[in-house]
């Protein structure tokens, strides 16, 4: 079981920025073990030229991604994961293998590194368009790509599920509007299919706080700045007021305080968190249009996991979507805010396993 106090008063800093992939662990029903070490190393699909929803281009675009398991003759056990904000395939390594939620001894998992991830193609690693020169992405580019790489790359026509957290989850959104036909299940964990106002401005905040600082220098920067308060932003909408007075105590506070001097402690790349941030700012997969009709595109069977009291991805869009697309629902109740799938893992990962067709 997930020590969520314990773990947050150790590591609240580094969890406070990015979320961690204990999102995606739990114990799921017993199955047959099978090693964990069948992970593959880092891959990458080179796809030549992206077209971007803007109607620009990546070029040189490369979308890295990692396997575990094994893929049956039909491809009917694949699942594909979208990763979360600041997220990469390798930090998703610890949530996958027998046992855990994405279970590779009945699954074949591809976690897919998104746009700007620091892994496949970003302002940060991009030698044709670096820095600020690289072209503006939205979460629908980071699924066509993802779409390129499952049809092109790995030759799948279908799969067994699509299932992302945070702006994974957003990303699963997208993928059952753009690609109905693709997935059987799609699990969008605390996601939203369109962002209310109060996570624009968290979002936007975060971003206007780095192009404001000195130290961002327009992009080019020679080291990653540190920039403090979009970490202290970050503090204060990924829990709850509750959860964060119950973690961090009036005596640990200015120790606490003092470490959010170390805004990039996870090394993510301030550019490529500018370019995330502004594909979730326009995060809408109806794209200006109508819900109702985007709904009218799902067919999927859909599982919708959110957090009663996210304070970072407000759950009511999730839920205001779901009976449009007859999709379950399952509300977490703890303080644990945006971290709720961590301090609830049991009863997300038991919902989700049986969802997918676990005993």
């Amino acid at each position: 079981m997930f020590q969520h106090r314990i773990l947050l008063r150790t590591l609240l800093p580094a969890l406070l920025l990015a979320l961690q992939p204990a999102f995606l662990t739990g114990i799921a029903p017993a199955q047959t073990a099978q090693d964990d070490s069948q992970a593959s190393p880092q891959q990458f699909a080179n796809l030549g030229v992206c077209p971007l929803e803007s109607g620009e281009k990546v070029l040189d675009c490369r979308i890295g991604y990692r396997t575990w398991g094994i893929r049956n003759a039909d491809s009917s056990n694949v699942i594909l994961v979208p990763l979360w904000f600041t997220g990469n395939t390798a930090k998703l390594a610890s949530s996958v293998g027998a046992g855990k939620m994405l279970d590779s001894s009945r699954y074949f998992i591809v976690g897919i590194d998104p746009l700007a991830d620091g892994v496949s193609s970003s302002p940060s690693n991009s030698k044709m368009q670096p820095r600020m020169t690289f072209p503006a992405i939205t979460i629908r580019d980071m699924v066509e790509t993802e779409y390129t790489l499952a049809t092109k790359t790995l030759g799948l026509k279908h799969v067994h599920a699509v299932v992302g957290t945070s702006m994974g989850g957003m990303q699963t959104f997208e993928w059952m509007v753009a690609h109905p036909e693709f997935m059987d299940d799609a699990i969008p964990i605390v996601g939203s299919p369109r962002l209310t106002a109060y996570d624009l401005l968290l979002w936007k905040a975060e971003e206007d706080a780095i192009r404001s600082s000195a130290a961002w220098q327009m992009g080019n920067y020679n080291e990653n700045p540190s920039i403090p308060m979009v970490q202290i932003l970050h503090s204060m909408n990924i829990t709850t007021p509750h959860h964060y007075a119950a973690t961090v105590s009036r005596e640990a506070f200015p120790a606490t305080y003092a470490g959010y001097g170390n805004w990039n402690a996870d090394g993510f790349d301030a550019n490529d968190r500018i370019y995330q941030l502004e594909a979730m700012i326009h995060q809408d997969v109806a794209h200006g249009g109508s819900l109702d009709e985007a709904a009218q595109r799902v067919h999927a069977k859909v599982l919708a996991v959110v957090s009663e009291q996210d304070h970072m991805v407000n759950p009511i869009p999730a839920q205001e979507f779901a009976p449009k697309i007859h999709a379950q629902v399952l509300v977490l109740h703890s303080d644990c805010g945006h971290l709720a799938p961590n301090c609830e893992a049991q009863t997300v990962s038991t919902a989700v396993n049986q969802f997918l067709g676990g005993k």
